[in-house]
């Protein structure tokens, strides 16, 4: 048996195309299983507690609960429009939730494992309260930059434990916070460092994860304090006026989604969660990983818990090839956006598990994205399989199948390379792989030509139809865990039940297959929509620029005394995307002393960008070698060579060193 979860969302805000980075994936991952034969449970829910539900409540005028109603219902309606099929979605602020999540405090408790200590914390005199983490901003002791009370959102991205922040105000009121003191609680985090060492280890999942997640455990642990002073949550036992941290009961909810599932499903959650009888496989995105690896597990293994066994991460997104951000426009809405557009959901689940590999970094474009559909989709798949159903169903209905050979093993190819992509969470190789066996229809079907051949010896142009349609009928099977609409239909036109079909019988050949009237799998998508679709993402990013200038405006960037400050403010360091990158090759460019053309890996692309260091560095010395790059600086021509980057590098005689990483890490993790 396999346990499947993803990352719960958090019910305060619409959903938008970065969260179906990990949901999409997900899913297809889940069907794919059931098709190897695979008993999975598959659950999900709404992440219902923390304070910014509160403060966005309180701005609202609404109670907390109110807000999480509104958004848990968003999010069922858009997973149910894009085909995500959960066993059960739940949501945090449910009774049998709460009541999970006090016996694994309580159990923690017992085992010793959480214990009272009394910390500073900040309080507004003003408001007359003590200050959860998202009502107060302050500075980040770490790196100065503005932070809020629980982490370094805007500098170093630090976690940050509550009484840490510097120059603590409220943020509701703006009143400089005083530091009083009060009893709250902490999990011996610290207790589990060999436990952790071993379990990461031995813990399955994607590299981007397991990296961070060594380096993390190798470093300093510290206790977590997990009780917050909110009146939204769940109460800490023993301490009614605390709740428990939003980070302790939103993975509890794996467990207890998981019990209302079973419990439609005739199964017992115990076997899963308690006797460890099922793998644990956990969906989440890369800035999560710290909660899942570390926290988490150390969380089940004090109360006696099973442990997950693998934790698969998603890259980032982009959209337009700029950093995913709500405030600068740079965001699509999946409601309002792509299904007000009318698309199909068949449509976006390729692009997301199709664009690039599930750990690198996801670019979103629309004209990208019309292109995949039109090019791929349609002139690839979706032409392949209705020539062929419309020609079998026009000319004969009903096919007696004598297969070519050659099919066959080009189908059990392309099966043999999916079941091998799933199991290393590679669904670009995974969907690759049915394209490919589309393509090889296509040739197929195009050099027998049996629109020609059924005019001078109608049982080979017969036989030509049965061979593509077996083709037809394993694409069918094997791209449905990505395009369960489309493949729904092709398998309704000749008969296939999906509901009982694995992998494996996409290699079975049906004495028989019967063709009805076929349906065009896809539509085209037009120029004209997607050009509909950009301007209203450019005139959300101009709309995001002017509020920004308004905000700003006053100094213009000047001092009391007139002169021009030249430092930057955070928010603009945060708009330079720097990334390591990995020199895949190098070689110097013709006709100049200093300049090399590089290609270099920064993680969802393959950059070429020429450097001033070909008299510093040898060619064969930098093929391989980890660098440090800015990745969103405009193109130039040097030498009449593109270069889409720049490699950094410190001038120490005015001879080039290049920067690099300390340990070796992907190509691609930013630096910040």
């Amino acid at each position: 048996m396999k346990l499947v979860t993803c990352g719960l969302p958090y019910a305060n805000g619409k959903a938008h195309i970065g969260h179906l980075r990990t949901y999409i994936p997900a899913d297809v991952y889940v069907r794919y299983q059931r098709l190897k034969g695979e008993d999975v449970v598959f659950v999900c829910g709404s992440d219902s507690h923390g304070t910014p539900i509160v403060v966005n409540a309180e701005q609202q005028g609404l109670k907390p609960k109110e807000l999480v109603d509104i958004y848990h219902n968003h999010f069922q309606k858009v997973f149910e429009a894009l085909d995500i099929n959960f066993d059960f979605y739940g949501r945090t602020d449910s009774d049998y939730h709460h009541k999970r999540t006090r016996e694994i405090v309580e159990r923690l408790l017992e085992n010793g494992y959480i214990y009272p200590k009394e910390i500073e914390l900040a309080y507004c005199p003003n408001c007359d309260r003590f200050l959860p983490d998202r009502y107060v901003e302050g500075i980040c002791p770490y790196c100065g930059a503005l932070a809020r009370g629980d982490e370094c959102d805007q500098g170093c991205g630090r976690h940050l434990e509550p009484g840490e922040i510097l120059q603590p105000k409220c943020k509701i009121c703006g009143t400089p916070a005083v530091f009083k003191k009060q009893k709250h609680y902490y999990f011996r985090l610290t207790a589990f460092k060999d436990f952790l060492e071993e379990y990461i280890s031995n813990l399955r999942g994607t590299e981007n994860a397991l990296n961070y997640a060594r380096e993390w455990v190798r470093g300093e642990l510290k206790d977590w304090c997990i009780t917050r002073n909110l009146e939204w949550g769940v109460k800490f036992p023993g301490d009614e006026n605390l709740v428990v941290y939003v980070w302790v009961d939103a993975p509890i909810g794996y467990i207890s989604f998981t019990e209302k599932a079973c419990e439609r499903l005739g199964k017992n959650w115990r076997e899963i969660w308690i006797d460890g009888k099922a793998e644990i496989v956990h969906f989440i995105g890369l800035d999560i990983v710290y909660h899942h690896c570390i926290f988490w597990p150390a969380m089940l293994k004090g109360a006696g818990y099973a442990l997950p066994n693998a934790v698969v991460a998603s890259g980032m997104v982009k959209i337009e090839g700029k950093k995913f951000s709500k405030s600068r426009g740079y965001v699509v809405w999946v409601e309002e956006d792509y299904l007000k557009a009318g698309f199909s959901p068949d449509y976006l689940r390729y692009y997301i598990v199709n664009y690039t590999s599930h750990q690198k970094d996801l670019n979103f474009s629309w004209h990208v994205f019309k292109e995949k559909v039109n090019n791929e989709l349609i002139a690839t798949l979706g032409n392949f399989v209705y020539r062929v159903l419309h020609f079998a169903w026009k000319n004969f209905g009903e096919v007696r199948m004598e297969v070519d050979g050659e099919v066959i093993e080009q189908i059990r190819l392309a099966k043999e390379k999916i079941e091998d992509a799933i199991e290393r969470w590679e669904f670009k190789e995974a969907s690759d792989a049915f394209m490919e066996l589309a393509s090889f229809g296509n040739s197929y079907f195009q050099s027998a030509r049996p629109w020609d051949l059924i005019k001078e010896d109608e049982n080979a142009a017969r036989d030509v139809i049965a061979s593509a349609l077996a083709i037809v009928r394993a694409l069918a099977i094997l791209a449905y865990p990505v395009l369960p609409r489309a493949m729904s239909r092709v398998a309704e036109t000749i008969g296939l039940d999906l509901e009982s079909a694995t992998l494996e019988s996409a290699l079975e050949v049906p004495d028989v297959i019967r063709v009805s009237k076929p349906k065009v799998p896809f539509e085209k998508i037009d120029d004209k929509q997607v050009e509909e679709l950009e301007r209203i993402m450019m005139e959300r990013v101009r709309e995001a620029e002017r509020k920004e200038k308004g905000e700003e405006s006053g100094g213009e960037g000047e001092e009391e005394g007139g002169s021009v400050d030249e430092r930057i403010s955070i928010e603009e360091f945060a708009r330079l995307d720097i990334r390591v990158g990995k020199i895949l090759k190098a070689k110097k460019i013709k006709g100049s002393k200093k300049l090399m053309r590089l290609e270099v890996d920064i993680g969802d692309d393959v950059r070429q960008i020429v450097a001033g260091i070909a008299e510093a560095y040898r060619e064969d010395e930098l093929e391989g070698r980890l660098v440090v790059v800015l990745t969103n600086i405009k193109p130039a021509k040097l030498m009449g060579v593109e270069s889409n980057g720049m490699i950094l590098a410190a001038d120490v005689d005015g001879k080039p060193i290049l920067l690099e990483p300390e340990k070796p890490v992907e190509p691609g993790a930013k630096v910040r």
